[in-house]
């Protein structure tokens, strides 16, 4: 029978096969605890790591079943893990952790988007409403990853700001960087169309454009039953399927490319944690259009073009300002670099271990 000797177990029951944001904060952050003597509880053995073998259907790819079974193998499984093993400290990089079990836990939180915009008719919503809530509070202490979201954990749950360690994320510099590729004309939306994306304005705002016949809007990201086919209505009903695309889920391998040849990302959400791709559009040295609020003007500071979401004039007056301007590209094409650079999974996974080193 194998020996673990860890101090510290990370919880990574939950990676997914097709990366989402928390699978990649999760796969960027794990290496750097190395230090910190890790067990990582895992189904797949993960290479010079002490793994803890943990069920392979705990995660995303199974739908709502698997996430229901994550939940419940954290609260009565993990626990067992917990005493058998003996650590110090466990880590989840999402906030997930077995409630009333005398486990001690530091987790990281990405953002309280499900109680700003609660959904009539979800199985999640009690798990948003009560069960994340208690887990923040029995934390020994929490991450997250802007001022925005650190504020909200204070406003919405009352927590102590002095328990929480804001800790900004970063981008995948190998991966997201100018490919010096010819710009093509569409304007690039990234992400899923639930409705705080903002997707309904953000078509509305295109359809203003005067010149709109020159131009496309790419809308990538894994189409969603419950949104898609009233958004691909709106756009029937303005006239313009021809010009917007449905790209559905965009593989990761793939999205350098179709970020560099936008004319701009544009990202009008009503509110994000931290808003990856933004990030990574500046990375790629593509103008981005974004949101004046929540984290969003944290992350692109003064390399992009901020506008209020709610207003859809100022949208398309934007996107207008990006197709007459080609000094305005290029301006905010070097700022979006150099603002980009700010940013590190070094940065990231440094302060990430010293908040953890406080708590082992």
């Amino acid at each position: 029978m194998k020996t673990f000797m860890g101090k510290i177990l990370v919880n990574l029951s939950f990676i997914s096969k097709k990366p989402t944001g928390i699978t990649n904060y999760a796969n960027q952050i794990f290496p750097y605890l190395k230090d910190l003597n890790p067990i990582l509880l895992s189904s797949t053995q993960i290479p010079h790591y002490d793994c803890y073998s943990v069920p392979n259907n705990l995660t995303p790819d199974q739908g709502s079943k698997g996430h229901l079974s994550r939940l419940m193998w954290t609260q009565w499984q993990l626990p067992q893990v917990y005493q058998q093993l003996k650590p110090s400290l466990l880590f989840s990089p999402l906030p997930e952790a077995p409630l009333y079990q005398n486990c001690r836990f530091v987790v990281m939180f990405h953002d309280l988007i499900p109680l700003r915009f609660p959904k009539k008719i979800s199985p999640l919503t009690p798990y948003h409403r009560y069960y994340v809530p208690q887990v923040l509070k029995q934390a020994e202490h929490i991450i997250c990853n802007s001022q925005a979201t650190a504020q909200d954990i204070t406003d919405f749950l009352h927590i102590p700001i002095d328990k929480i360690t804001p800790i900004p994320l970063a981008h995948d510099r190998t991966h997201f960087r100018f490919l010096n590729l010819p710009t093509r004309n569409y304007f690039l939306y990234i992400g899923r169309p639930d409705p705080y994306k903002n997707l309904q304005r953000l078509i509305t705002a295109f359809s203003a454009l005067p010149e709109r016949d020159d131009y496309e809007l790419w809308l990538a990201g894994p189409s969603d039953q419950r949104y898609t086919p009233l958004l691909q209505s709106q756009v029937a009903a303005l006239g313009i399927t021809h010009l917007v695309k449905f790209l559905n889920y965009v593989p990761y391998s793939e999205l350098p490319i179709i970020i560099n040849q936008a004319i701009a990302l544009v990202f009008p959400s009503l509110w994000e944690g931290f808003g990856f791709p933004v990030l990574e559009a500046m990375a790629c040295g593509t103008p981005v259009i974004t949101s004046n609020i929540s984290s969003l003007p944290e992350v692109a500071g003064d390399a992009a073009m901020l506008i209020n979401p709610y207003n859809t004039e100022e949208i398309t007056a934007a996107m207008k300002m990006i197709i007459n301007g080609s000094g305005l590209r290029q301006q905010l094409s070097q700022k979006s670099l150099a603002r980009a650079n700010l940013f590190s999974w070094d940065k990231t996974g440094q302060a990430t271990v010293e908040v953890l080193k406080q708590h082992i």
